[in-house]
């Protein structure tokens, strides 16, 4: 008997009130006209370089009738966000969630989260019970959403992981990337999907004796501190898609230490517990 049938058909439940909340459509995509439109809805967030689409038609083509993960949300017609994702290991194992977006014009309406949890669904229902993915560690908003709102938790970092990218937001830096793993039938991510994020209080933590190992210094710039103790924090800067713009060696000295920190504590068996929404990751060192 697969106990898992009862989990997808809560999770697909739960997808489609966050689509209904967030007023879009989110279903499969199989329509060229419409893989063409993911790939400019993409290039057009990312702001690519000429002939560096994220995505192209083709590719979106050959992942879908592959029987990948190829999605898109709709208002009246419209595409406002799209998420794409692929199998893993061997016997499809496991899905990893390779690139999502949302349009500037549907940003706010809970449109990300909902792709997220008709992903979930979507894999569950092809037995799959774990998704991966990468996101840029610096980036705050991405961290409280992958946490906190969804309940994934990271499992390695992964120094300059796509190596030089050409875009408008990555910058011209290394591109440093953190790996979660979403356990999709963990209680956490359940309760999460039922719009229960993972609260995480770093001010209460620092209370009880946690020490700060990366502050956000009065100039902006990172500021090293103690990683002794069981419970470390570590800050990441409120906007550095921002910073790159107007100062890039500022945006360069966060990697530089968001690496040195958050790198070295998670190489050196450091597990990553949450994110507080103000901007610090919680790193337990109880089990290393």
């Amino acid at each position: 008997m697969n106990t898992e049938r009862p989990v997808a058909a809560e999770a697909v439940a739960a997808a489609r009130a966050a689509a209904a909340a967030s007023g879009v459509e989110v279903r499969e995509i199989t329509e060229i006209a419409e893989m063409t439109a993911v790939g400019v809805l993409f290039e057009t967030i990312w702001r690519s370089a000429p002939g560096t689409r994220p995505v192209t038609t083709e590719l979106l083509r050959a992942l879908s009738s592959a029987g990948n993960y190829v999605a898109g949300a709709f208002a009246g017609g419209e595409l406002l966000g799209a998420c794409v994702g692929f199998f893993g290991n061997p016997g499809k194992g496991s899905l990893h969630s390779h690139i999502a977006g949302v349009a500037k014009a549907g940003v706010g309406r809970g449109i990300g989260y909902a792709l997220k949890l008709h992903q979930r669904g979507w894999a569950l229902e092809q037995d799959v019970s774990a998704v991966k993915w990468t996101f840029d560690p610096l980036v705050r908003r991405n961290a409280y959403f992958n946490l906190g709102k969804l309940g994934a938790l990271p499992v390695r970092y992964l120094r300059d992981f796509y190596g030089p990218m050409t875009d408008g937001i990555n910058g011209s830096g290394d591109t440093d990337r953190l790996m979660v793993s979403w356990e999709l039938t963990s209680p956490a991510v359940r309760n999460a999907a039922f719009g229960e994020p993972i609260r995480t209080d770093a001010k209460a933590l620092i209370s009880q004796g946690a020490n700060v190992a990366l502050s956000v210094g009065a100039d902006g710039g990172p500021a090293a501190g103690s990683a002794d103790g069981p419970t470390v924090l570590v800050a990441v800067p409120p906007d550095i898609e921002g910073l790159r713009t107007t100062d890039p060696g500022r945006a360069a000295a966060w990697r530089a230490a968001l690496r040195e920190s958050l790198g070295g504590l998670m190489a050196a068996g450091g597990r990553v517990t949450g994110f507080d929404r103000a901007g610090f990751y919680v790193i337990s060192k109880e089990e290393q």
